[in-house]
């Protein structure tokens, strides 16, 4: 009768293991009730994918093992692009899916050159962003390319000079005298509280821990909208009447609602 009573214990608990159950398993012996709670989930790291793998089937194997998967996380990473610099923290639900939470930011406009042109005007560009953001990465092949999407909440400060040429600005075909106008500079900001992103990437490894990764996609900013001001001129009229044109030509570029991601890093998985 043990070895019968010993087998039914042995048997439920492989049972309860092999399908993840969150509860307990309670085994009543006559009038002895005995509890064996079950394994948490296990993983593995896919070398060749760069991927915690679950090798138990599941991707959260109840609530203990969620709030082990949040407090370790599976990657750190470091990243430099267009947003600006920065690093994220990644977790693995399983072998094609990660959460990512990140910042990047800076003066990003010294890494593109510092600036812009927008018809018959170049602009100087002095930059200092803040980019957090939360997304997920897939893995549809299970291999190192990827797909990303996510929420930015940008806040960032774009601040533009004019640069005369032949002493004059040319602005909607029409010429300003640069002496008359002075120096055209204001600011540019977009109107976006949360900015959605997509990317492609690729992510191979080079060790077990050790990987390097890069992105290329867009985020949505939403409309532009700019303040120019004319300073030091000696026509004001003239100069209040360059800067409303500069401002209208500016806000009237699609291009600037759309922000290029560009980034290159590398990630140490534990």
């Amino acid at each position: 009768m043990k070895l019968i009573k010993l087998t039914a214990i042995s048997a439920a608990v492989l049972a309860s293991s092999a399908a993840l159950a969150a509860e307990p398993v309670i085994v009543v012996d006559d009038n002895d009730a005995v509890v064996y709670e079950a394994e948490p989930a296990s993983y593995a790291y896919d070398a060749d994918a760069g991927v915690v793998s679950n090798t138990t089937g599941a991707i959260f194997g109840g609530t203990k093992t969620l709030f082990q998967t949040a407090i370790n996380p599976a990657s750190v990473s470091a990243e430099v692009g267009t947003l600006g610099y920065g690093a994220n923290i990644g977790w693995s639900l399983n072998e094609k899916t990660e959460l990512q939470a990140g910042w990047a930011g800076g003066d990003v406009a010294d890494l593109f050159g510092g600036d812009f042109d927008v018809d018959d005007i170049n602009y100087d560009v002095d930059s200092d962003f803040s980019n957090p953001y939360l997304g997920v990465q897939l893995r549809p092949a299970g291999n190192w390319f990827t797909m990303g999407a996510g929420i930015i909440v940008p806040d960032n400060d774009i601040d533009v000079r004019a640069n005369a040429k032949n002493d004059n600005y040319r602005i909607n075909d029409e010429n300003y005298n640069a002496d008359e106008v002075g120096t055209l500079e204001g600011n540019l900001e977009h109107r976006n509280k949360l900015a959605p992103y997509a990317t492609i990437g690729f992510r191979p490894n080079i060790t077990n821990n050790f990987g390097v990764f890069g992105e290329l996609g867009a985020a949505y900013m939403g409309k532009t909208d700019a303040t120019v001001r004319a300073v030091n001129g000696t026509d004001p009229i003239r100069g209040a009447e360059a800067a409303a044109a500069a401002e209208t030509e500016l806000e009237d570029k699609d291009y600037l609602e759309w922000m290029p991601i560009v980034k290159l890093g590398a990630t140490y998985r534990f």
